[in-house]
C-alpha cells in the first residue's frame, strides 16, 4: 500500500517531490474515521531485521502494491538497508506476540538534511500483513504520519500509488488529499495545517503510549529473544 517505492533497478519510477502535470481529481471533504485507537511505536536502526522480516513476508501482490512493482527479496533488502533513520521516520504496529503487522515509512524531503526542522514535504508508504487486514491499520498509520509531519513543520504529504491500489487511495481521499492520475499510477498531495500546542501535545502522548504498550507486551513475552 503506497510508497516510498524502494530500489527498482536502483532508479525510482517517480522521483520524490517532482512537479506533476497530471489531470487533477478533486478530493471530497474529509470524512470521520471509524476504527479503534491503536498504539503505534517508532522504530530505529536496531529494528532493521524486523522491518525486513515484515516486508519479506508480503506476498507478490502486496509487494506490487507497496512498491509499485513485484519487488524481489534482494530489492527489498536494499530498500531496508538504505532507510535513513537519521532523517526519516519509521513506525509500526505490533500484535500481542510482538509481530510487526503493519509498517509505515515517512520519508522527508532531502532538504531536511540541511535544516532538520524545515522539511517542506514528506512521502508516505505503508504495508499491512494479512493478519492485520480490515482493522483500519493503514488509515491509523496515515493519521499518525500526518501528526508527526505537522509537528516537524512539513506542509505537504505526498503519496505515490498504483491506480488499482484502492485501499491506499481511499485512505488519502478520506483525509482530503488531491489525487492526480496518469495511466496505472496515481499521486496524492495532502496539505497540512501548521503545528500548534494541541498537535505537539497529541504527538508526545502518542509517542509515550506507543512505547508503554510495547513495553507491556514485551513484559508479557519475556521469552521472546527479539523483544527489544
Amino acid at each position: 500500500m503506497g510508497l516510498p517505492r524502494g530500489p527498482q533497478s536502483e532508479i525510482p519510477k517517480h522521483p520524490p517531490f517532482a512537479d506533476s502535470t497530471l489531470d487533477t481529481v478533486p478530493a471530497p471533504l474529509p470524512r470521520p474515521r471509524v476504527f479503534a485507537w491503536v498504539p503505534i511505536r517508532s522504530l530505529s536502526e536496531r529494528h532493521r531485521p524486523r522491518i525486513l522480516a515484515h516486508l519479506l513476508a508480503l506476498d507478490m501482490n502486496d509487494r506490487y502494491l507497496r512498491f509499485g512493482y513485484a519487488a524481489a527479496d534482494d530489492q527489498i533488502r536494499r530498500y531496508v538497508e538504505r532507510i535513513a533513520f537519521e532523517r526519516d521516520e519509521i513506525f509500526g504496529i505490533f500484535n500481542r506476540r510482538l509481530d510487526l503487522i503493519a509498517l509505515a515509512h515517512l520519508a522527508y524531503d532531502p532538504s531536511v538534511d540541511v535544516e532538520p526542522q524545515r522539511a517542506s514535504a514528506a512521502e508516505f508508504g505503508v504495508s499491512v500483513n494479512v493478519r492485520g487486514r480490515g482493522r483500519g491499520l493503514g488509515a491509523r498509520l496515515f493519521d499518525h504520519a500526518v501528526l508527526r509531519a505537522r509537528n516537524r513543520g512539513v506542509d505537504t504529504i505526498v503519496i505515490h500509488a498504483l491506480s488499482e491500489n484502492a485501499a491506499m487511495l481511499r485512505i488519502v481521499r478520506n483525509a482530503g488529499a488531491v489525487i492526480e492520475r496518469t495511466g496505472v499510477d496515481a499521486e496524492a498531495h495532502l496539505r497540512l495545517p501548521p503545528d500548534d500546542h494541541a498537535s505537539r501535545r497529541a504527538g508526545a502522548l502518542e509517542q509515550q503510549l506507543g512505547e508503554l504498550d510495547y513495553r507491556f507486551k514485551q513484559g508479557a513475552r519475556t521469552d521472546d529473544p527479539q523483544a527489544s
